[in-house]
């Protein structure tokens, strides 16, 4: 599937992904409507990574235009944010009705159309013993295909064994990641991002040194070890964002090519600019 990304995320700001083709936004920062306009109606389900402010204050005016198209805003279970929001909005534009908000578990999955599923993860962005109040998103494939010993058979052949014993007889179900979204959170297992087609994943600070000295209660990736992480994990394309706002655009993208070098990284890697909206993220310029 081709998939069309837009997105805005600068940290302190605003954060938000949209992919087209699946309905999906991952976070809902400012500018989330006034960018989007009228393509937030293709929106269907809503997946929050922690309530931090800037992944969620574009919600309020999200839901006075598009409660009536029914989306469903997800989050994690012990954000008690979340409840309140969904509180207030009745009361507030008490006009508009549709929105469902919905809690997630750890692990829990979700069937978001036909053959594919977004199962969430928790992540260590925020770190309070016996709560989830931070999430990881994994978007997940489902196909039906012929197993192996059955490829060389003929049609005829086939539709016979098919008639006999049934699909499941002869096919088998495979599961591939399309797509992780990070949200906010540390460098801490690579085997969460390995093998998926498309990482999206933050990068608020640019060098390890800085990620340490940096004053932030809650905990963030740098750019050096996204790249060292990438280089040890099969995917096939990464998206960056988050920056901080402290850099410019010019010592990112110095960054982002420097590492690619140094970590031999081969794959295409997209970056979404500091304090900009980026239009269909993989098919515009890359550091390939």
């Amino acid at each position: 599937m081709k998939l069309t990304i837009n997105a805005y995320s600068t940290a302190l700001f605003a954060t938000w992904y949209f992919i087209e083709e699946l309905g999906l936004l991952f976070d809902a920062g400012d500018g989330l409507t006034s960018n989007l306009m009228g393509k937030c109606g293709k929106i269907k389900h809503v997946f929050i990574s922690n309530a931090d402010r800037d992944h969620l204050a574009g919600l309020l005016q999200y839901n006075q235009l598009f409660a009536h198209r029914k989306p469903i805003i997800y989050y994690p279970k012990d954000s008690g944010s979340f409840p309140f929001l969904a509180e207030f909005t009745s009361k507030f534009d008490p006009h508009t009705f549709g929105t469902q908000w919905k809690p997630l578990d750890n692990e829990q999955v979700i069937p978001i159309k036909p053959n594919y599923e977004v199962t969430c993860f928790e992540n260590q962005h925020i770190d309070v013993e016996g709560q989830l109040k931070s999430l990881s998103y994994k978007v997940e494939e489902t196909k039906n295909k012929l197993k192996s010993e059955f490829r060389n058979l003929s049609s005829a052949a086939l539709i016979a064994i098919k008639k006999e014993k049934g699909d499941n007889f002869i096919q088998e179900q495979i599961r591939k990641t399309i797509l992780i979204y990070s949200g906010d959170t540390p460098v801490y297992d690579y085997s969460k991002y390995d093998n998926c087609k498309v990482l999206i994943h933050e990068a608020t600070f640019l060098t390890k040194e800085e990620l340490v000295s940096g004053n932030n209660k809650n905990k963030h990736s740098s750019l050096e070890e996204v790249m060292e992480m990438v280089a040890n994990i099969n995917i096939e394309q990464l998206i960056i964002g988050h920056f901080s706002s402290r850099y410019n655009q010019q010592q990112i993208d110095e960054s982002i090519f420097r590492l690619k070098k140094y970590y031999n990284i081969k794959i295409p890697v997209h970056c979404v600019p500091v304090g900009q909206m980026k239009k269909d993220i993989l098919h515009s310029r890359t550091w390939s």
